[in-house]
């Protein structure tokens, strides 16, 4: 490759190891979720110019609060190889060009939200960042195994961001979405963590199984999983869902169960169940979201 074919690929190599640096599966799932928020607030799909602007900005805040965390993990990432990609992908942008990146990102997230949505959907917003970038990764991440609970809060908050975006007054129904996240990232999370041990163990990350043991993890995984499925049908059973969704969650509950249940009793299989774990966090997030535009429709067809 001559001198000109290589100033011609390295834009290209940038935008490529930025994408990777926001974390795209992490965000996807993020906007996901802030969707279902939207859709349980307005109790159906809203305008379409409130639902991107609150997309846009809920996506821009959290790819900017993940390339700041890939900067402010740099030494850590640097010891674990499951993330030897995103070591490279740093290299590549560069520290301050990924930071200058993450600074735009939110700038426009906070404008957007700001200006075009509320103030409670851009304090939020402002909450999901500090709470990821500075309580998570400089604090919780690094000196407690149950920093993984606290540390649920920017993942759960989405969903009240969401919510925010159609209503600034959060009703019951918002707080139980935001429960179930809660409730649902410390298991996912710990079964990823009993997977890669021994990484977080040499990058001196004290993650529950590397600190208290495999048992004691497993206990946690068992006890924070089985509370989920009844905390998803307390939406239907207060009237937020119509028995559509409490069939999907009783189906999809029960599953990850068995496989949380199979997974600890056998002290293996740790990776499916961290992909079944997000699996049925998606299909919860999707059966609500059906619920809702399927009843949403029927009650316009009754009106008209």
């Amino acid at each position: 490759m001559n001198t000109m074919e290589q100033a011609q690929s390295a834009p290209a190599k940038i935008v490529v190891s930025t994408i990777l640096l926001s974390k795209p599966g992490i965000i996807l799932s993020v906007a996901f979720t802030g969707f279902a928020g939207i859709v349980l607030a307005n109790r159906g799909i809203p305008s379409l110019a409130l639902l991107v602007l609150a997309l846009v900005s809920l996506l821009l805040s959290a790819a900017g609060s993940a390339i700041l965390n890939n900067v402010l993990d740099k030494q850590i990432d640097v010891l674990m190889n499951r993330l030897s990609k995103r070591v490279d992908a740093l290299e590549t942008v560069g520290v301050k060009t990924a930071v200058a990146i993450a600074s735009v990102f939110i700038i426009i997230a906070l404008f957007i939200s700001f200006y075009y949505l509320n103030v409670v959907n851009a304090l939020l917003t402002i909450a999901a960042l500090l709470s990821y970038t500075l309580l998570y990764t400089l604090y919780l991440k690094r000196s407690s195994p149950y920093g993984t609970i606290l540390g649920g809060l920017p993942g759960a908050l989405p969903v009240l961001i969401g919510y925010s975006a159609v209503n600034p007054a959060i009703g019951a129904g918002g707080y139980i979405l935001f429960a179930f996240m809660m409730l649902w990232q410390p298991p996912h999370f710990w079964a990823l963590a009993q997977k890669y041990k021994l990484d977080y163990k040499k990058a001196g990350v004290p993650v529950m199984p590397a600190v208290l043991g495999t048992k004691f993890t497993n206990v946690m995984i068992l006890l924070y999983s089985i509370s989920l499925l009844p905390l998803s049908l307390s939406l239907w059973l207060l009237g937020y869902t119509t028995i559509f969704f409490a069939i999907f969650a009783v189906i999809s509950g029960v599953y990850f169960d068995y496989v949380i249940i199979w997974s600890t009793l056998n002290n293996k299989g740790y990776g499916r169940a961290f992909g079944v774990s997000i699996i049925y966090m998606l299909v919860i997030m999707a059966a609500l979201i059906l619920d809702m535009v399927f009843h949403s429709t029927q009650l316009g067809v009754l009106n008209l």
